[in-house]
Order: structure tokens, then C-alpha cells, then sequence
């Protein structure tokens, strides 16, 4: 429930369960009102119709604000400002002091008790959109620090003071290892080229480094553009860590639960090999096959799977770093590039090569748009796989029920010892997913304008994204489906010798009209094919037992 009152100056004052919106419009004559409120922020009295309120303790970025706003309005500004602050309580961590950092727009308060500068404050002021559930992902801030750290050791090759650069490579490594999460605070929707959060590691880094040298944050001591970022540019930075990020979550998270999926597909298929069932097409019957020869598919369809994603990683382990700010390779030394692929590959234990031509990788992200299409021939296959056995294992009593599978939970809040395939649900929307992902991956990749892809956070977000999820389902749905799967021999062979189609090997001894003949005989009268058959005469009994065996119409006859 909402209450507003006028009060005076401030215009609007009002409260939610789980937001405080604060709406000012201060004139000219508020200037130095203002700046007084921005050094005596402890306790401010707000009248509120005919009622004192005393706010005592406002949160710190309520402080910090008027402090800011007080400067704009002491610089000189002769135009009305309205200034919306909004306190998610849910959604921001808030410091109790800040510090003042510079670039190139000037000073601005950080919260003293986070590593990042200027850029980032400034990014989070502008890029206020999602929330932390949209921030960058983490493989790609683990990656920043496994690329500044190689940086930070082919520069000092070059030039770099060396107890700067030991600095630089020992704060990276604490963000390589994730320990510096929390100093990562930015979004995936800000500037295409994914600047903002390359200055995010530039800035935590360098303020790292500085302290591990004795110096105090801020002070620029290691410099985040001159030191950490030195011979890079976001431009090649940002298209480098989306390639080690990808390339490590393939070959750490992908491909082991993929294989782990496949392996358990391929025992089951020798587990059911000597099962005869019906075959069904178009959901309708159709001849027969084993159990095993079924499964067998699925297995082929992950393998094959398995061998599409590692064909894509060539191209990946292609790095752009060395082109700088359009391909050219400005501001670098010759053999940087190739110095730090090698220094990439060192740290990672991957197979890391310098960019055949950094034009194309900077202003392309083909490599990408292809890993993400084998990811999405995975989903179908997996969605195929998956809608399969949730279908087979129908019922228990009123579905088709050939496969039993395991029972993990209560499925019903109201129908009681109800049980349902959650894990091919799971694994099915986990396929929806990745499949819209490779829309915004295919319309991110081709944005390249000129010299440079401008969609590149978006990009990485989403084929990180689909990693994670198919490399976390497939392990779910081996572990907690497949490897329990059973099939209900009982049920198998029931409708075995219900269907029609067993008719088929009737054609080459009585051709195909009298075997459809038999069929639709025996479907509209509810008999056998068997009584069908002697019926209309086109059989003997003991022809009929000779050529209609399921066992032996499951392949090419001799």
C-alpha cells in the first residue's frame, strides 16, 4: 500500500514493502540546501504534510547521492534536476563509506569496501537493467583473470616493472580462482563491445595489485588502462575471454556429461538387445525391433552430438588478443600475439593459437554462431530422446508403458501416488532454452558492423548459458533417469502380438493387397491376423506361423 504527501521541496515522498522511491525537484534557490544535505546526511528532517519525520541513518547511497548531486549543482548548472533513487533491499549490497575515484568524466564515489573504480561505478549507474541475476557470467570473469595474468607476464617480457606485473599476475590469479566475485557487479546489457566489464577487471586487478604492493585503492598506483590493460583493448580482450570461457566450459562441463549420457544409452542398448517390440511410426505401429536397436539410436544421436561440439573447437581456441582496437595490432609489440596464445594455452592446458586473420575476429563471431548451432542440434536430439522415453514409459496402467521408469518424487499435489518423467520434463525445457538461445545468438552474430561485432556480451551469455544448462541436464537426466531405466517385458510382448503390422511379412509370399486386406480385416472384426488370414483364404495355418515370427523381422533376410 502506498502513501504521498506534499513536502514542500521534496516533492513526492513514498514507501513500498520492498522499494523507497524518493522523487526530487530542486530549483536553483535548493543549490546550497543541497550541498548542506550532502554533509549532513546522518539526520535529515523531512516534513511530510503537517508531520515531522526524523530519518536518521539513511542508507549510504541515499548520502552519496546528494553528495553528487550537490557538485553538479555547485559546478554551475542552471537547469531543474529531477533525480529518481531506487533501494531494492532484495537486489543491492550497500557500503557504510566510499571513496572518491577519477577518469576521464572526473571523480565519483565507489564503496570503499569494493575493489572496482571509476568505470564500473559508472556502469552500474547507467546499466541499471536485470538485476543480479543478469550479470555477467562468471566463466567470463574467471577468464579476464586468466588473460590479464598472461598479459601481465608477456608485458614484462616487454618493458613492464616487474614488481607491477608480479602484482598483476597474482591479483589476476585470485580472480581466475573466484575469489574475487563479489568485485564483478556488472551486467551483460551494457556497451556491445563489452568494455565496461573489461575495465571492471582492469580496475579490481590494478586496486588488487596495488594493495599486494602496499598501496592504497585508488590511488592508481597500478594503473588499470597503462598497467593491466597495456597493449589490449576491450575490443580484443572481450572476444578472447569469451573464447577461453566457452572452450573450458566445453571441455569441463559439456563433453564429460555428454559422454557420461552416452556411455549409459549404449548399456542399455545392449541390456535390451534381445527384447522384441513394436516398431511405431507417425505414432502409429509399425514392424517390429528390439528394445536395444531403439536405444541405439538415441546413443548415435549423442554421439554424434558429442563429435559436432568438438568440431567446433578449432575455431574456438583461434584467440583475437594482439588486434587491439580494430585488427591492426596497434600499441603492441611484434610477437604479442602469438606470445600470449601460447602464455593462454600454458595456463588453461587448452590448445590456444593466435587468430589466423584478427579482423575477422573481432568484427565476426562465426565461431560462436557455430558452437551454438551444434549446441542446438544437441537440444533436438536431446528433446527427441527425452520426449521418446517419457512416451514409452507412459502410464502406468492406461499409457503404453514398455519402459519403467525411476520414481524420484510425488508428482501430484492432489492425486495421490501419482509419479512423473520430471527429468525428461527438465531436460526437454532445458532444450526450449537453448534452442531460443541460438536465435539470439544467430541475430547477435550477425551484427557486425564494420571492424567490430557490437553484441558481444549478449553473444556469450548465451552459448555460456546453453553450456551450462546441457551440460548440467544431460548429467541430471543420466543420473537420475536413464541409469534406472527398466523395461516392462510383459507389457512389450503384450502389444507385440496386438499389432497389425506384424501383416508386412505377408508380402513377399501374398503380395501387398491381400496383406492389407488381412490387416483391415482383422482390425474391423477384432480378430487375429491369423483368423483374418484363414478367413479370407489366403493362407494356411501353417504358412501363416511360418512367416509371421517377430524374431526373425528384425533386419535383412538371407
Amino acid at each position: 500500500m502506498k502513501k504521498s504527501h506534499s513536502c514542500g521541496p521534496f516533492k513526492c515522498f513514498s514507501w513500498t514493502r520492498t522499494k523507497v522511491t524518493v522523487r526530487l525537484q530542486l530549483g536553483r534557490r535548493l543549490r546550497n540546501r543541497v550541498s548542506l544535505l550532502g554533509t549532513y546526511f546522518g539526520s535529515i528532517v523531512l516534513v511530510i504534510g503537517q508531520t515531522s519525520v526524523i530519518l536518521r541513518w539513511l542508507l549510504p547511497s541515499f548520502a552519496m547521492a546528494f553528495y553528487v548531486l550537490s557538485r553538479r549543482l555547485s559546478a554551475g548548472s542552471n537547469s531543474t534536476t529531477l533525480l529518481a533513487l531506487r533501494f531494492a533491499s532484495s537486489s543491492r549490497s550497500f557500503s557504510s563509506s566510499f571513496r572518491e575515484e577519477r577518469d576521464t568524466f572526473g571523480p565519483i564515489q565507489v564503496p570503499s569496501d569494493k575493489l572496482w573504480g571509476a568505470q564500473t561505478q559508472r556502469s552500474l549507474q547507467n546499466f541499471d537493467i536485470g538485476g543480479p541475476r543478469e550479470r555477467m557470467p562468471e566463466p567470463i570473469i574467471r577468464a579476464f583473470g586468466v588473460l590479464k595474468k598472461c598479459a601481465a607476464k608477456v608485458n614484462m617480457e616487454y618493458g613492464l616493472d616487474p614488481i607491477v606485473g608480479e602484482a598483476i599476475m597474482q591479483a589476476a590469479q585470485e580472480v581466475a580462482e573466484g575469489k574475487l566475485n563479489e568485485h564483478f557487479p556488472l551486467v551483460v546489457w551494457q556497451t556491445g563491445s563489452g568494455t565496461q566489464s573489461n575495465m571492471n577487471a582492469n580496475e579490481v586487478i590494478a586496486n588488487r595489485a596495488a594493495e599486494i604492493i602496499g598501496h592504497k585503492r585508488g590511488g592508481k598506483f597500478v594503473h588499470p588502462n597503462d598497467h593491466v590493460n597495456r597493449s589490449q583493448s576491450s575490443n580484443d580482450t572481450f572476444p578472447t575471454v569469451m573464447h577461453i570461457a566457452a572452450t573450458m566450459e566445453i571441455n569441463s562441463r559439456l563433453i564429460p556429461s555428454l559422454k557420461t549420457l552416452h556411455g549409459t544409452l549404449n548399456s542399455k542398448s545392449i541390456e535390451f538387445k534381445d527384447i522384441v517390440k513394436i516398431g511405431r511410426t507417425h505414432t502409429q505401429d509399425a514392424t517390429p525391433l528390439t528394445l536395444g536397436q531403439e536405444f541405439s539410436g538415441y546413443t548415435t544421436q549423442v554421439k554424434y552430438g558429442i563429435d559436432r561440439v568438438i568440431g567446433t573447437l578449432p575455431h574456438l581456441y583461434q584467440l583475437a588478443q594482439g588486434g587491439t582496437a580494430v585488427g591492426t595490432g596497434l600499441n603492441t609489440k611484434k610477437g604479442f600475439d602469438a606470445k600470449i596464445a601460447a602464455a593462454v594455452a600454458e595456463e588453461t592446458n587448452l590448445p590456444f593459437v593466435t587468430a589466423e586473420n584478427k579482423f575477422e575476429a573481432l568484427a565476426a563471431h562465426d565461431a560462436f554462431v557455430e558452437t551454438s548451432g551444434a549446441l542446438n542440434t544437441i537440444a533436438a536430439s536431446l528433446m527427441k530422446i527425452a520426449n521418446d522415453i517419457r512416451l514409452l514409459g507412459s502410464g502406468p496402467r492406461c499409457g503404453l508403458g514398455e519402459l519403467i521408469l525411476p520414481e524420484n518424487e510425488p508428482g501430484s499435489s492432489i492425486m495421490p501416488g501419482k509419479v512423473n518423467p520430471t527429468q525428461c520434463e527438465a531436460l526437454t525445457m532445458v532444450c526450449a532454452q537453448v534452442i531460443g538461445n541460438h536465435v539470439a545468438v544467430t541475430v547477435g552474430g550477425s551484427n557486425g558492423h564494420f571492424e567490430l561485432n557490437v553484441f558481444k556480451p549478449m553473444i556469450a551469455s548465451c552459448l555460456l548459458h546453453s553450456l551450462r544448462l546441457l551440460g548440467d541436464s544431460s548429467a541430471s537426466f543420466e543420473k537420475n533417469c536413464v541409469r534406472g531405466i527398466q523395461a516392462n517385458r510383459e507389457r512389450i510382448s503384450k502389444l507385440l502380438h496386438e499389432s497389425l503390422m506384424l501383416v508386412t511379412s505377408l508380402n513377399p509370399k501374398i503380395g501387398y493387397d491381400k496383406a492389407a486386406a488381412v490387416a483391415k480385416t482383422a482390425h474391423k472384426e477384432g480378430c487375429t491376423l491369423k483368423e483374418a488370414a484363414l478367413k479370407l483364404g489366403v493362407l494356411s495355418s501353417e504358412d501363416f506361423d511360418k512367416l509371421v515370427v517377430p524374431e526373425k523381422m528384425l533386419g535383412p533376410s538371407d
